[in-house]
């Protein structure tokens, strides 16, 4: 990166000598000139900032992408050293003036970190090398937002940096833990190992997160479409049923009194209704994101309802044992593994008990004992964390209770999924049944009294 442009500034700096020389610096000034730089301009940047480029492949496809770099000079040597005829380059200047570069910050989903790795772990093991493979990654992917990053890693990776720099330098697209494992192989040589490790990894944290979403897609329907019928019985139906009422002038119970007064306030106040409703979710979710006080209390109250309880509980087990022994076995010092499963983990419970482990292992003692008695940490696991500190195998014991907690997992999301129907078909019809029940039992009343 900074030897392409060295190169140019000694051109532009050498006494005027043979014709050689001559012609050299002509050709430096006349790169310059195209990316409309001068030399104190490209030294000036101290960090990168998008640019716009247009190039040419040797196919003489036109592509037009974006790439984050020092200065114009670097781009146009990195784009040159790839084979493309270069058309134009410049800088995006809305996209940096406005800051976008963190806005537009989008963490790579586990689906697509586990393809990534498998891949980058495929042409690895046949021979690629690593610029090399990255770069088929790029020209392979059909998405525009991952071309355009693996282009960035590619260029951080001909600039003279480690792959675990490279993944650093993309802000929070790629997570801690994956930039820390690449980090430890690079020191002990087993990339693809650790590739595909984390590849696994990914996969099943993925394949949790698939089954919960689709245990919980069901109920959630079901709930919105109650919500909406009971919002039409009560603007459409209940009105006609109160206008006959008012008609006949007979006395109403007390659950009908109750139903048509609230059918005439929702009517009247429908929009209010969902704007507090929206302002209300808006409010708990920024709560949620940025007081850790109130986003422990949510999760505590929802690790104490049931089967709910055991799925967020499970989950976690998983995550920090599949963690914990993936960070083992690659000989991460335990205490660097506990603080990098405390910066990863969302669960503010979990974290508490992460610090407890690293407090408990500067003042001499063991890791289970943050863990013992503990009612979000389940005694088989607990046993499993022993029994692995006293036999020195804790990074197998600890793979072992990932793959125990995944199949209790597995069970309990199926059952619950056979058990969500019924139950949601019977609260639907009981609630509907009510207001039914609340506008028809006037009308036997009504119809004694005529008789």
């Amino acid at each position: 990166m900074a030897g392409s442009f060295k190169k140019i500034i000694d051109a532009l700096n050498k006494p005027i000598g043979s014709s050689g020389d001559n012609s050299k610096k002509l050709a430096a000034n006349m790169q310059l000139k195209t990316m409309e730089l001068t030399p104190a301009d490209a030294i000036k940047n101290t960090k990168n900032i998008r640019y716009k480029y247009k190039a040419r492949e040797k196919s003489g496809k036109i592509v037009t992408s974006s790439l984050d770099a020092l200065s114009k000079v670097d781009v146009h040597s990195f784009l040159m050293s790839q084979g493309y005829d270069v058309i134009s380059i410049e800088e995006d200047q809305l996209f940096n003036k406005l800051g976008l570069a963190q806005l537009m910050i989008k963490p790579m989903s586990d689906k697509d970190l586990s393809f990534f790795l498998t891949q980058l772990s495929t042409y690895l093991k046949a021979g690629i090398p690593l610029v090399e493979s990255i770069s088929i990654l790029a020209r392979q992917s059909k998405k525009k937002q991952h071309q355009n990053l693996y282009n960035r890693l590619v260029f951080e990776l001909t600039s003279g940096e480690t792959l675990s720099e490279a993944l650093s330098k993309q802000g929070n697209i790629f997570p801690k833990l994956l930039i820390n494992m690449i980090k430890t192989s690079e020191l002990t040589g087993n990339l693809t190992g650790v590739l595909d490790d984390m590849s696994d990894y990914y996969k099943t944290a993925y394949e949790n997160r698939k089954q919960i979403i689709s245990a919980m897609t069901y109920p959630s329907v079901i709930f919105i479409i109650a919500i909406v019928v009971l919002v039409y019985i009560m603007i459409y139906v209940v009105p006609q049923f109160t206008d006959m009422y008012s008609q006949i002038g007979s006395s109403l119970p007390p659950i009908t009194v109750f139903i048509v007064g609230f059918s005439d306030f929702l009517a009247t106040n429908l929009i209010y209704v969902i704007l507090v409703i929206i302002a209300i979710a808006v409010i708990l979710t920024i709560m949620y994101k940025n007081i850790t006080a109130f986003k422990r209390m949510v999760q505590w109250t929802l690790m104490h309802i049931p089967v709910v309880k055991n799925i967020i509980i499970y989950k976690e087990v998983i995550m920090f044992t599949k963690t914990f022994a993936s960070l083992i076995n690659y000989d991460v010092f335990i205490t660097d593994s506990m603080e990098i499963l405390g910066k990863i983990t969302d669960n503010e419970i979990y974290k508490l008990l992460i610090k407890n482990a690293v407090i408990n292992l500067s003042n001499g003692e063991s890791v289970s004992l943050a863990f013992k008695d503990n009612w979000a940490f389940p005694i088989i696991a607990y046993e499993m964390l022993v029994t692995g500190e006293r036999t020195d195998r804790l990074g197998s014991m600890m793979a072992r209770v990932a793959e125990y907690y995944n199949t209790e997992q597995k069970n309990l999301i199926a059952q619950l999924k056979s058990l969500i129907e019924p139950i949601m078909i019977i609260m639907l019809a009981f609630v509907v049944g009510i207001v039914l029940l609340a506008v028809i039992v006037p009308m036997f009343s009504m119809y004694g009294e005529i008789v």
